[in-house]
């Protein structure tokens, strides 16, 4: 305070120095105690320019130089090699880096890996984590082998898809197949688009099946025999082709007739159904026939036996219980001998079928 009041001059926080409001030596080259003025110039007389000094862009330039500063002496980076060696070093971490991202692969439990090196086959990888040579020289192609995959016919979902039937009829047909690979390099090699190559394939196998079963068969009951045999023909196809595709279904889902004749076969349909029901029908009345027949078989066999031993008795016996089960159904006359009896007042007779009494007439002759 007092030397403000005395109105000296301030002192500089640098340092009181002999070089006044240099805060150093009157030179500028540092003399005094305390550190040297920031704002006075450097010791070689010359102010940097600003931002080059202390920042990246000059340590990378120093760097580069192999040295430092203008006049060729000090150091670069302290620790970092410089020139040359400092390339390969960088080349070297560059190159360390891409062979860890492209030789280690991991593989999952349901993946398989297939190897390609310099362009050819080389082998296959297992689940777990895997080496092989870096890119360029070996790729690997990662393949789910469980994953099941669908392909539906028609692709959209809508819209018919017509065949023709071997009784020369037109059905409309949508299908479902289910397939999955088995073998990963043969997928990969052998056929170079599987999706396609399977619709392909499950559109001529159908198509053939097709062909040789009726109409009513690919509607009604032949359904599962035309998926079976869709399958098996689909399988055989695709392992000729050693596609290391394994076919896991074949499933119909709508059979109809197409919709422009549609109301015609279901009366078609309607009335072989009818015909079925009656020939049902027909053959549950035949066996009752078949039954009641060998009953009276079984009983002429029995009577048969009776004859044999007593054969006037039992042909007597026979002759009456016949006329009785033929007299008992008819209006009977009897008229007793001998003399004529010229009027016979008999009662009302009374038909037992109709139900109509008639007088009775008068009866001329004979006796009887």
């Amino acid at each position: 305070m007092s030397g403000i009041f005395k109105n000296e001059a301030p002192k500089s926080p640098w340092g009181g120095g002999s070089g006044g409001g240099n805060g150093g030596s009157g030179d500028g080259k540092g003399g005094g105690s305390g550190p040297r003025n920031p704002w006075s110039l450097p010791p070689d007389g010359r102010r940097p320019r600003p931002g080059a000094g202390g920042t990246l862009d000059e340590l990378l330039k120093r760097a580069r130089r192999g040295g430092g500063g203008g006049n060729g002496g000090g150091s670069g980076i302290p620790g970092l090699p410089t020139g040359p060696r400092l390339y390969v070093l960088v080349a070297a971490g560059l190159l360390a880096i891409w062979i860890a991202f492209t030789s280690f692969h991991s593989i999952g439990p349901q993946e398989r890996g297939v190897v390609t090196t310099l362009g050819r086959f080389s082998g296959q990888l297992e689940p777990g984590l895997r080496f092989t040579l870096p890119e360029p020289l070996s790729s690997v192609d990662t393949i789910d082998v469980q994953a099941i995959r669908d392909e539906n016919f028609p692709e959209n979902g809508s819209g018919e898809n017509l065949m023709l039937t071997g009784d020369q009829n037109i059905v409309d047909l949508a299908y479902l197949v289910q397939w999955s690979v088995r073998d990963a390099p043969d997928y990969v090699y052998q056929i170079a688009k599987p999706r396609e190559t399977v619709r392909a394939t499950a559109e001529t196998a159908m198509r053939a099946v097709v062909a040789t079963a009726s109409l009513n068969d690919t509607i009604t009951s032949g359904r599962a025999r035309i998926e079976a045999q869709v399958l098996l023909t689909m399988q055989q196809i695709l392992d000729e082709y050693h596609s290391g595709i394994v076919i896991q279904s074949v499933s119909i889902q709508k059979s109809a007739a197409p919709q422009a004749v549609d109301e015609d076969f279901k009366q078609v349909t309607a009335a072989q159904q009818q015909a079925q029901a009656n020939k049902n029908n027909a053959q549950a009345y035949a066996q009752q026939v078949i039954a009641a027949a060998q009953g009276d078989a079984a009983e002429f066999d029995k009577i048969y036996e009776q004859y044999k031993l007593a054969p006037e008795v039992t042909r007597r016996r026979i002759y009456y219980e016949t006329m009785e089960q033929v007299l008992s159904r008819t209006n009977k006359t009897i008229v007793e001998s001998p003399g004529v009896t010229p009027y016979l007042a008999l009662p009302t007779l009374k038909k037992p079928d109709d139900g109509v009494e008639t007088p009775a007439k008068p009866v001329q002759g004979g006796s009887r």
